[in-house]
């Protein structure tokens, strides 16, 4: 299903009440199904128990999450301005299928508190891979090239440093673990394996493309896309393969300031980096997370609603 797995929305066991107002009772006329990390999902209250639901309501939380773990406070306004974000990109990608449905498909009505923070798409048949393109090496992909000069087995040019560009985006997909577990870097013949040559292809294909085309969109406004990971499901009703989740937000990409890079500042990022940051100077990952400072909370705001401002000119 569409929305259910995507980086961070990964299923968890986590009550509904902890949806930041997005509870069951916050959507009449669709019946809870779940809550991930930072978002729930919702179908059709007429939706049999064991059917394929017509559609799904996605509503974004408030949540974020880092190193695995939800953390506490939330980043106010987070789920709608990441909700806003990826609605203007589906909308960029014109000739790439998505996963949105149109107010027309005679589905309930999403209330009007939750709709700045909602999409309702369509049910597809997820695949089990998440579609990392990396323009730049930084990361994971970067400790990974410091000790085999290598991502996710794609091979790399000898003396890169961390940030630099790479000669050509190179994709690095990983595997969507099952709940509870990690998800795993794996090599394209991996994904083979799990998927199928023609399948596996067009993912790797795509996700090319998309980061193609959203790249060039984002450094006509001064922002570097360094990397993104992608979701895709096939249609059940067309087959064809189709762009789901969230896209190209602060939450599944990493975003620097070309400015600041062009000055030297490699990492003045507009996603949670600051979050992830903090978060390592501070917590040996065990146990549980401290509370992030609202100082960080604030910074990390600012930064989402001016990466929404460069992006889509909005105020």
């Amino acid at each position: 299903m569409a929305g259910a797995r995507a980086g961070d929305s990964g299923v968890s066991p986590q009550s509904s009440a902890a949806a930041s107002g997005a509870g069951a009772s916050a959507a009449p006329g669709w019946r809870h199904l779940y809550s991930g990390k930072v978002r729930e999902l919702f179908v059709p209250e007429t939706t049999a128990p064991d059917a394929a639901p017509a559609a799904l309501l996605v509503v974004a939380s408030d949540r974020v999450s880092a190193f695995d773990h939800v953390l506490e406070p939330g980043i106010h306004g987070k789920g709608e301005l990441l909700t806003e974000l990826s609605r203007w990109w589906f909308h960029q990608l014109q000739g790439v299928p998505n996963h949105l449905v149109g107010d027309d498909a005679g589905l309930p009505p999403v209330p009007a508190e939750i709709t700045a923070r909602s999409m309702v798409v369509k049910s597809l048949e997820m695949f089990p891979i998440e579609c990392v393109v990396r323009g730049y090496l930084s990361g994971s992909g970067w400790k990974e090239y410091q000790a085999s000069q290598s991502v996710c087995g794609v091979a790399l040019p000898p003396g890169l440093h961390d940030g630099d560009r790479l000669p050509e985006p190179i994709y690095t997909p990983a595997y969507k673990a099952p709940m509870g577990e990690h998800d795993e870097n794996i090599t394209f013949e991996r994904t083979v394996e799990l998927v199928g040559l023609e399948t596996a292809t067009a993912l790797r294909d795509l996700s090319l493309e998309v980061y193609r085309r959203a790249a060039a969109i984002a450094e006509a406004r001064g922002v570097i896309l360094a990397d993104t990971k992608f979701e895709f499901g096939r249609d059940p009703e067309t087959g064809e393969i189709t762009l789901a989740d969230e896209v190209l937000t602060s939450d599944s990409s990493r975003y620097w300031d070309a400015a600041a890079y062009d000055s030297g500042e490699r990492t003045a990022s507009f996603d949670k980096q600051i979050v992830r940051n903090w978060l390592a100077a501070n917590w040996d990952q065990t146990g549980t997370p401290p509370t992030l400072p609202q100082e960080i909370v604030e910074q990390t705001v600012l930064r989402y609603r001016e990466l929404l401002a460069r992006l889509t000119g909005a105020a």
